[in-house]
């Protein structure tokens, strides 16, 4: 009951602020007009513009959890629609910063140092301020620039409040509204406040850039700040200052003699490893996230939000964009059911209709205009008829796709960064669906159930000694059986065991 209560006021709060902005007819419903007006007291709206405009700047005077909320819609294009998900997909973490004494305390309290030991120089004004933290240049006692990521102060108590309502509603809707439990809201709040969890610990942001820098280590191209660990805590990220043009910067680029080609090249062939190569990517490289240095590589920042794909998927992936790309529209249908994405009992040649209205009228595009990315998220439009779940890591790819495209028409529209990634598509294709990739994985699952037989063995020895001790009841003439009693002379009793076990392994390796 008290947790009702207090979600109801919050919601109320909620209702007032969306009233104000005009941002309640995301609801389209009548009911939901004449409450805008009661709260708004037959005063004027206070923001025009789009339905999202105003629904993103509602989002940002209700605070942190909001804006990531808001965020995370921005992938929805199927419930949204497109508009109003570009228009969130615009959402900046426009908050006022908080004042240098709450930083240095925290900065104090997790490094356990007085700030003047640490660095030589700190500057007091940050140069940004998001959601959940904000951003200070130093110079570290050792005489390195540095960044420094200070948690915002009490932006986990605001968290724990505003997701504890989001589970609420959740909750409620798919308890009220069955046809609503094939979008999971409730898995989809947990994985919302799993990623908000990861992202205010600083600590986990670090181990992602460490990662990512990793995976491109000797690559020039992609470059990942160091991490400053000796000064790194939950609350504070201390990371290697870096400098450079931002990416959607046409102009300047240009200016600095570099080639808008060859920055191009970069990010399509970063992308690609990324994604398909590594399967653990940057999902939030907008271009205030990456910069062109003097040498014309990119450099990137902020690696709070990051995404994994598995190979399974990955493989489906490949699989489906190869069937759309070559007008395989059936394997196309048919890679959604075999990942499980489309439940069986649907009907695969409808299925592939679906896939051929999607297709077909951008086939006869020039292949600069062809956005894959909006390709797949026409595909989430037709998730309700075909009874799909939502897939939040196709989702969060889909979104990272749809910046990423941003980026390279910014740069050069004449141009698909696909198309400039097609030949290490293809080798990749090869290396991981072709007759080759399925030979090595027949010999990894082979290795790999060798590797068990010894366990199974012992497994089966300790199930032998349980039985004949009475730890499992079987019939007496069973256990007459195991012991060698009234079988045929010359039959070791081991044989049952060995070729059980040899039986099992061929099974598990076809």
């Amino acid at each position: 009951m008290i947790r009702s209560l207090r979600n109801l006021h919050r919601l109320l709060t909620i209702a007032r602020v969306l009233a104000r902005h005009d941002a309640l007819d995301i609801v389209d419903l009548p009911l939901a007009q004449l409450g805008a007006k009661a709260l708004r007291l037959g005063r004027d709206p206070i923001h025009g513009g789009r339905p999202g405009e105003r629904l993103a700047a509602a989002l940002v005077e209700l605070g942190p959890t909001f804006i990531k909320l808001g965020q995370a819609l921005s992938t929805r294009a199927d419930l949204l629609g497109e508009e109003m998900a570009a228009d969130l997909s615009e959402l900046q973490d426009r908050l006022a910063p908080f004042p240098f004494k709450e930083a240095r305390r925290i900065i104090e309290d997790e490094l356990e140092a007085p700030i003047e030991t640490l660095f030589q120089s700190f500057d007091e004004q940050p140069v940004a301020a998001a959601s959940i933290a904000q951003v200070h240049f130093a110079v570290t006692a050792e005489g390195e620039e540095v960044a420094v990521k200070v948690l915002r102060p009490g932006v986990e108590a605001a968290f724990k409040r505003d997701i504890d309502l989001l589970r609420w509603l959740a909750e409620w809707a798919e308890l009220t509204q069955p046809k609503l439990r094939r979008l999971r809201l409730v898995e989809s709040v947990d994985t919302f406040e799993e990623s908000i969890h990861l992202e205010m610990d600083l600590r986990f942001e670090a181990a992602a850039a460490a990662e990512l820098a990793e995976n491109f280590a000797g690559d020039d191209t992609f470059r990942v700040p160091a991490i400053d660990w000796s000064r790194t805590a939950k609350r504070v990220l201390t990371l290697e200052r870096v400098s450079g043009i931002p990416v959607d910067e046409k102009d300047a680029i240009v200016a600095a003699g570099l080639s808008l080609d060859e920055v191009l090249q970069k990010a399509a062939e970063a992308f690609f490893n990324m994604v398909f190569r590594d399967g653990f990517f940057h999902a939030d490289m907008h271009p205030g996230n990456l910069f062109v240095d003097l040498k014309g590589n990119l450099v990137a920042v902020d690696f709070g939000i990051m995404g994994r794909v598995d190979l399974p998927t990955r493989r489906h992936l490949g699989e489906m964009l190869i069937g759309f790309l070559t007008g395989d529209y059936r394997r196309a249908a048919e890679v959604h059911f075999e990942a499980g994405w489309v439940p069986a009992d649907k009907s695969v040649d409808t299925f592939t209709q679906a896939c051929r209205s999607i297709a077909e009228p951008i086939m006869g595009k020039p292949l600069h205009e062809i956005s894959i990315a909006r390709l797949l998220g026409q595909l989430f439009k037709i998730t309700e008829q075909f009874a799909m779940q939502t897939q939040p890591q196709l989702l969060m790819l889909q979104k990272s796709m749809l910046v990423a495209e941003g980026v390279g028409r910014t740069l050069d529209p004449r141009v698909n960064m696909w198309e400039l990634a097609r030949p290490m598509i293809e080798t990749w294709m090869r290396a991981n669906l072709g007759p080759q990739a399925r030979v090595k994985d027949t010999v990894v699952n082979a290795v790999a159930t060798l590797e068990r037989l010894p366990r199974m063995l012992a497994e089966t020895e300790k199930a032998y000694s349980a039985m004949m001790n009475g730890g499992l009841k079987l019939h007496p003439d069973t256990v007459r059986a195991m012991r060698g009693e009234g079988r045929r002379k010359g039959l070791p009793g081991w044989l049952p065991w060995v070729l059980a076990a040899v039986l099992g392994g061929l099974y598990l390796w076809k």
